[in-house]
């Protein structure tokens, strides 16, 4: 199974997943988990030795809902999820950097990267389970847990749409310098996936690039209850 995990995303059509995040700051993809493999973590959400911390949304006015990130050693789907991702989104990381005019370069492997979280104190795992139920929401955030991020993450979606729940939307809201802000809504299929800037995306403008801002959130789930998988890449302090 972990091998096949590798082998899809590798096939995935990273052109044009690349030209996407290029274009739209954000790219949709095409279903990559199994319906058993959707169903495998939804029946992880329950096994609490999995996890080194859960977050009750509420408490924190973050939103309504609950949310569990994982314990090292991740289990090993998550692992290749992880790894597998970040040798593809390494690639536009840079060539973002490029654009900004930015020296430095994120190392091509995930490990690597980790290393350099490690002299960030930054050494907690950051992927996570998420749950909303009938009338939960995840208010517009960003997901940085320290000085050191990597600027794209991966969002799944693990049961279905208009079936387990209805409403759950993800949110992406792009702040424009000197304008209003601008929001995407992207529905997303069981075992899909939304890769999305965790700060900000290049943009071209008459004097070169600039940053817009991107914060993301869900929006209420009207009936039902919805589970997604979120892939961070950098840990946190």
């Amino acid at each position: 199974m972990i091998q096949d995990i590798k082998t899809r995303i590798a096939n995935l059509n990273w052109e044009s997943i690349q030209n996407d995040l290029d274009e739209q700051g954000f790219a949709k993809l095409p279903v990559i988990l199994t319906k058993e493999e959707c169903e495998y973590f939804i029946e992880l959400y329950c096994e609490e030795e999995s996890y080194r911390t859960t977050i009750n949304m509420m408490r924190y006015r973050f939103g309504n809902g609950e949310y569990k990130y994982f314990s090292y050693p991740l289990p090993e789907i998550i692992q290749s999820l992880r790894e597998s991702f970040y040798l593809e989104l390494v690639k536009t990381a840079n060539r973002w950097l490029g654009y900004l005019k930015k020296t430095e370069q994120f190392p091509d492997h995930l490990q690597d990267f980790l290393n350099t979280c490690e002299k960030y104190e930054q050494t907690r795992p950051t992927p996570l389970l998420l749950k909303y139920e009938t009338g939960g929401f995840n208010c517009l955030h960003q997901d940085l847990y320290g000085d050191l991020f990597f600027p794209f993450q991966v969002v799944f979606v693990l049961n279905q749409r208009d079936k387990d729940f209805c409403g759950g939307e993800s949110l992406l809201v792009e702040q424009i310098p000197r304008a209003q802000s601008r929001g995407h809504v992207i529905t997303l299929e069981q075992g899909s996936a939304l890769i999305f800037p965790t700060n900000y995306r290049p943009v071209l403008g008459k004097k070169g690039y600039y940053k817009n801002t991107i914060r993301h959130g869900v929006s209420t789930v009207t009936s039902g209850a919805r589970y997604g998988l979120g892939i961070i890449f950098h840990d946190s302090k």
